[in-house]
């Protein structure tokens, strides 16, 4: 008897453990919105790149203006950055990123933050900024999630 009481009270202890484990968000998700607008991003694929920006986006970055924000930032960002890159002669572009050192979920909203690496040619100089960090905010809507502001931070 004492064996089955003890059973029934580790069972019920664990179950609000198990329960919430089971509820816990899945940032896969989350992850594979970052990569595909990673990948979009590198590619110049603006029409896909912008759809998985929120109504709403704020993009920090470490070239003039460096804030770009409201309905139009993604596309706004973007036509800058390929601007800037013209003036200054660099082609072609690859952003990579590592494993990510933090993947929040909470609800309908998820924060990530990772190290980046930028290489580029400028002219015929071969150049890599590694050590950079790019931070992600997202909210998840009707459409699924969406990236609602990011931010490059270079060393």
């Amino acid at each position: 008897m004492r064996k089955t009481t003890l059973a029934i009270a580790m069972t019920m202890a664990l179950t609000p453990c198990i329960a919430a484990r089971a509820a816990e968000p899945d940032d896969s998700e989350v992850m594979t919105v970052v990569n595909q607008y990673l990948a979009d991003m590198n590619q110049g694929a603006a029409e896909k790149f912008v759809k998985l920006c929120a109504p709403q986006t704020i993009i920090i970055d470490d070239f003039p203006p460096h804030v770009w924000q409201g309905p139009t930032a993604c596309m706004d960002w973007l036509t800058a950055f390929a601007a800037f890159d013209a003036k200054a002669g660099i082609t072609p572009r690859a952003v990579t990123v590592d494993k990510p050192w933090r993947v929040s979920v909470t609800g309908d909203v998820a924060y990530v933050v990772m190290p980046a690496t930028y290489k580029y040619t400028e002219g015929k100089e071969k150049i890599t900024e590694a050590n950079s960090v790019w931070t992600l905010a997202l909210r998840k809507g009707p459409d699924g999630w969406r990236i609602s502001g990011w931010a490059w931070g270079q060393r």
